[in-house]
């Protein structure tokens, strides 16, 4: 396992198996093969999910049939409908390395993004855990009902509520949220477990698809009351050298040197690293989106890499082993005439070198 999947924000152990769905037993070629494409992961109903990877040209990253959108950690990731007519649903289940513990807190994340080809974001996302996988033959909403049918102990649903950023169709958004466990729970299905009627939600476009259609990446389950992982228990994330890294939670809005957001995840995978590897330099580049004089998006290059160069030294890293530029709006990886093309141009990547 990688440094990123052993990563919690307390550094417990993830009981997710293939978090990021970066394990796989084919590369995706068809819409609805999530079971069959991607390991330790099923769908708990007849509701058809989907897998992309970036090894794919028909459901490739970061261009899908739903819109754009690079993956948030490696280069896979799955897309689901929470809300579709006729109360019709789709869900992802995971069986977790071991059974939850009895009366004990875990805390639950993971990263979304509302495709661009929805017309509606959902309030709400649901969780559910089962003592038992769960397979019921139904396209439509997996109810209490139903849950109250199958073998074995099943939890009330845990929501993670409203947040207005659920309906950024441009940066990938962590949820969270915390809760006690009955010491029964081996299952973990992810969705929405709600009829239309009585589905929270907001209306973003005019009737493009009717539905609402979610990627979800990097899923954690860990438990609060353990204790914290020590540095030598992680397996180290390798990089290649001497090749272009782009951060995929560094994110920036227009004008701004600041990092939006939470970004500590993928920082400190690159410092743990650095600090194994004392014999690796590491130069920063900053760049901007079209938006401005050459001028202004230079100095401003300039700072967003400084900032990432700012974390590395506070934190033990020593100031001869990093160089940084900023090229301005010299080298886009996107287009710049659109808001979520501009979004992905505003970026900091890095290239790490052996010394001699």
């Amino acid at each position: 396992m990688t440094l990123l999947g052993m990563f919690s924000s307390s550094f417990g152990q993830n009981l997710v198996l293939n978090p990021s769905f970066e394990k796989y037993h084919n590369c995706p070629v068809k819409l609805g093969n999530l079971e069959k494409d991607v390991l330790d992961w099923n769908m708990p109903t007849l509701g058809s999910t989907d897998y992309f990877n970036g090894c794919s040209t028909v459901m490739g990253t970061p261009e899908n049939f739903n819109g754009k959108q690079p993956a948030n950690f490696g280069v896979g990731y799955v897309g689901f409908y929470m809300y579709a007519p006729n109360d019709y649903r789709e869900y992802i289940q995971a069986k977790l390395s071991s059974t939850l513990k009895k009366g004990e807190q875990y805390r639950i994340s993971f990263y979304v993004s509302l495709a661009e080809r929805s017309d509606f974001a959902v309030k709400e996302f649901g969780i559910r855990f089962t003592e038992f996988p769960v397979d019921v033959e139904t396209s439509k909403v997996l109810s209490g009902l139903h849950f109250s049918r199958l073998k074995g102990d099943t939890s009330k649903a845990v929501e993670i509520s409203y947040s207005k950023y659920y309906s950024d169709e441009i940066k990938w958004v962590k949820l969270t949220t915390e809760f006690i466990a009955s010491g029964t729970e081996n299952y973990m299905i992810i969705g929405n477990f709600k009829n239309n009627k009585r589905t929270q939600k907001y209306q973003t476009k005019r009737k493009i698809t009717k539905g609402s259609y979610y990627y979800l990446d990097m899923v954690s389950v860990s438990n609060v009351n353990s204790k914290p992982l020590n540095y030598n228990d992680i397996s180290l994330k390798e990089y290649e050298l001497d090749s272009v890294h782009i951060f995929k939670d560094v994110y920036f809005n227009s004008n701004k040197s600041k990092i939006r957001g939470k970004y500590q995840q993928e920082m400190e995978a690159l410092l743990f690293y650095l600090k194994t590897n004392t014999a690796i330099d590491i130069e920063i580049f900053g760049h901007t989106d079209s938006i401005g004089t050459d001028s202004f998006n230079k100095k401003l290059s300039l700072k967003r890499a400084d900032e990432v160069v700012a974390y590395l030294t506070k934190n033990g890293i020593q100031k001869n082993r990093i160089t940084f530029q900023g090229f301005g709006s010299l080298k886009p990886i996107a287009t710049n005439k659109t808001e979520a093309g501009r979004f992905l141009n505003r970026r900091v990547e890095f290239v790490l070198t052996k010394t001699d």
